[in-house]
């Protein structure tokens, strides 16, 4: 199982680096999660539009699933025939789909409500999801194929419940908004590198990547903080960072 960042930066992009977007392969699948804000470039810099079998969107805010529109328009207007099956909560996906006529995109996906709580298969991906705070229904989840497993917990304040599903998992990759201090608007809903670096212990993960820093953060600071809080390997989510996962 490989997973590559495409993006890493929460709210907006900057100038190198697009939002959220994750792409996962395994046996031959592409699971396309969360494909924020200029994400989609890099995406073709790994797979065809026509290739990505399905996409999972953990919450409808736009750096975690705009550049879907882009995805859909080429599918629909190159004559990809299979819909693109989309696994989102119920509604998350509803502004990003409306940016275009229904007849634009008329049979290039399916959208399909993620279960929060629940299991799904999604190709050879087994899915577990478990709603997490955040100012929309978000759902983190654990994926696992091939005997190996990565977790992630879309954006969240506090994660307690998260910890037990991602139980021993090879690789959490959290929301790691600021290092240490959350702006008061963001209480409970989003947390810091330090929560991600407990998370990550609390969950005896083997290996923790920070995503969805703030524009302008300082990538140092952030793994800082969270080595406080766990003593594993700790890496900062950047386009172009891969890993096999085992």
């Amino acid at each position: 199982m490989r997973i590559t960042v495409l993006g890493g930066v929460g709210a907006y992009p900057e100038r190198e680096r697009g939002c959220s977007g994750y792409l996962l392969r395994h046996d031959g699948f592409a699971l396309l999660i969360d494909p924020g804000y200029a994400t989609y470039q890099a995406l073709l810099g790994h797979v065809a539009a026509g290739d990505v079998g399905a996409v999972l969107v953990t919450h409808g805010h736009p750096d975690h699933c705009a550049d879907l529109h882009p995805l859909l328009r080429t599918r629909a207007m190159t004559g990809v025939p299979e819909p693109l099956p989309l696994h989102a909560p119920g509604g998350a996906l509803d502004a990003v789909l409306a940016l275009d006529r229904p007849v634009t995109l008329a049979g290039a996906y399916q959208v399909l409500d993620l279960p929060m709580p629940g299991r799904l298969a999604i190709g050879p991906f087994t899915v577990d999801t478990v709603a997490l705070p955040h100012f929309l229904p978000n759902a983190g989840v654990r994926i696992a194929a091939g005997g190996a497993s990565i977790a992630y917990t879309g954006d969240a304040g506090d994660k307690p419940a998260f910890a037990e599903l991602a139980g021993g998992v090879d690789l959490l990759i959290a929301e790691a908004t600021h290092a240490t201090e959350l702006p008061a608007r963001m209480v409970g809903n989003l947390g810091t590198a330090i929560d991600a670096g407990e998370l990550a212990t609390r969950a005896a993960a083997k290996a923790l990547w920070l995503t969805h820093l703030w524009p302008g953060s300082d990538p140092e600071t952030h793994r800082t903080a969270a080595a406080t809080a766990y003593d594993g390997p700790i890496t900062v989510a950047v386009p172009g960072l891969e890993r096999d996962v085992s």
